[in-house]
């Protein structure tokens, strides 16, 4: 699953907007316009060079729209004496896009351990705790688990089936 896929997938299930999706990106630092909101949600499995239909997601601009969608859904959090004021980015190269969907969507959303567990029962998979708990820990840990696309797409699934109906 792509990065592209991932955006479009969240906006479904959570009926996000074309303008949200600009504010929500500039929340997250990437200053973007509705036209090319609408290119980044267009459907397509390879990308060709020179379509301008297209523009493709890289692994910054979900990061940055995951970090947008926390402060778009909580507001913006001030920082504590000491802290640095500009986090560092989350997603490094090797970084699984995956595991931060959940923990990013996890947060924005307000969702416990056990509304998680239901959107995946939702989706059709049975998710332990144990399980969902490697997923969500912070990559190099001894007991972090990469998350599969098949995870991430029945996750967003779930997403849909239950903010959707």
């Amino acid at each position: 699953m792509d990065n592209n896929d991932i955006l479009i997938r969240l906006r479904y299930a959570l009926e996000i907007k074309n303008t949200e999706m600009v504010e929500i990106f500039k929340l997250g630092g990437v200053e973007v316009t509705v036209p090319e909101v609408l290119k980044i949600l267009t459907k397509s499995d390879d990308y060709e060079a020179g379509n301008d239909d297209q523009m493709k997601c890289n692994n910054d601009m979900v990061d940055s729209f995951l970090n947008g969608f926390i402060i778009f859904k909580r507001g913006k959090q001030e920082p504590k004496p000491g802290q640095l004021d500009t986090p560092e980015p989350s997603l490094k190269k090797s970084a699984n896009v995956n595991n931060l969907l959940l923990k990013k969507v996890k947060i924005s959303l307000a969702l416990t351990t056990e509304d998680m567990l239901d959107i995946f029962e939702k989706a059709g998979i049975t998710v332990t705790k144990g399980e969902l708990g490697a997923l969500l820990r912070k990559e190099g840990h001894k007991n972090y688990k990469e998350c599969g696309d098949k995870f991430a797409r029945n996750f967003l699934k779930g997403l849909a089936i239950k903010y959707r109906g």
